[in-house]
């Protein structure tokens, strides 16, 4: 199938500019774009399973240097606000 679509100049050099950052023709880029994604996740899986799925290949020494106290101080992590007393 062949889709025509026309493109101002700035755009065509927008295209080009994001499809060679890939190392892609603009073509290739586009059928990438257009591919759907090889892993999907089930819209009926729960989130913490599809967590614990992504966690299984973070390194062991990554997952021990994780603080423990991680969701119950998440303010102190992320916004680096004084912990919370327990």
């Amino acid at each position: 199938m062949t889709l025509t679509i026309r493109l101002s100049d700035e755009q065509v050099i927008a295209l080009e500019a994001k499809a060679a950052a890939e190392g892609l023709s603009v073509e290739e880029w586009i059928q990438k774009l257009a591919t759907p994604a090889q892993s999907v996740a089930d819209p009926a899986q729960h989130i913490a399973d599809i967590i614990l799925d992504n966690m299984k290949e973070v390194p062991p020494e990554i997952m021990a240097a994780m603080p423990k106290d991680g969701a119950s101080q998440h303010d102190h992590y992320i916004y680096g606000w004084p912990k919370k007393p327990e």
